[in-house]
């Protein structure tokens, strides 16, 4: 893998622990409703539906969000009412960092140029940004380039912006869907960030089948892996 100049990341499923957050906010939904769901099988139902809301024509986050919830209603029999609609938007600016984000992201700023590539909105990530608390040389949002990835649109845009070549651009990610795959087929190294090591199943991100450069299951490791520890 060649030495990068900069680290792009994915946000949700990387940085942030999405997962928590998206239980966290739809417990009350399916509770208010009389619905019990597995976590597993809620969180890979939202795989499937996000998947489908991203699709062109695009919309902006905060509707695929809520196209969502009525995809969760239809699937388990419930009717969301406007507030429930709005609910996954409403509560992504709380959906905890992973713990050993801020301090990897911090270590590895000391030297490299970081980049976040994410399938959100600009006023959502504004909100994430706080719980982060790193700043970060580029932010490109799906919202800014009107796509979703994994469409190649999204990397192609991001590294026009970074004015650097590929094989300079080390892209980190947990989703093998989303960002994986897509950054392979243009020439990037990748580390899968696998945050699901251990539990069954894909989670909140559709499958894919795509063998990264390298697998870590943290933040910290890459840290210890690029010798910025």
């Amino acid at each position: 893998m060649p030495e990068p100049e900069i680290l792009s990341f994915d946000c949700y499923g990387t940085l942030i622990d999405w997962e928590t957050g998206l239980l966290s906010a739809l417990a009350p939904v399916l509770a208010r409703h009389g619905r019990s769901v597995p976590d597993e099988e809620l969180l890979e139902t939202f795989a499937t539906l996000e998947a489908g809301a991203e699709q062109p024509p695009f919309r902006a986050y905060a509707v695929v969000l809520r196209e969502v919830i009525e995809g969760l209603g239809r699937r388990f029999g419930f009717a969301p009412d406007e507030a429930e609609r709005g609910v996954l938007a409403a509560s992504l600016g709380d959906w905890p960092a992973f713990p050993d984000t801020r301090d990897a992201l911090l270590a590895l700023k000391t030297r490299y140029r970081l980049a976040i590539i994410s399938n959100i909105d600009d006023d959502l990530f504004a909100r994430t940004a706080r719980v982060l608390g790193v700043e970060f040389d580029w932010v490109v949002t799906a919202r800014q380039v009107g796509s979703y990835k994994p469409s190649l649109e999204n990397f192609r845009q991001s590294l026009a912006r970074f004015g650097a070549p590929s094989d300079k651009v080390l892209h980190v990610a947990q989703s093998l869907y989303h960002d994986i795959a897509p950054a392979k087929s243009l020439g990037l190294s990748t580390v899968w960030v696998n945050r699901r090591r251990g539990r069954p199943g894909h989670g909140a991100t559709a499958p894919a089948t795509v063998r990264p450069d390298v697998e870590v299951p943290d933040l910290r490791s890459l840290v210890v892996l690029l010798g910025v520890a």
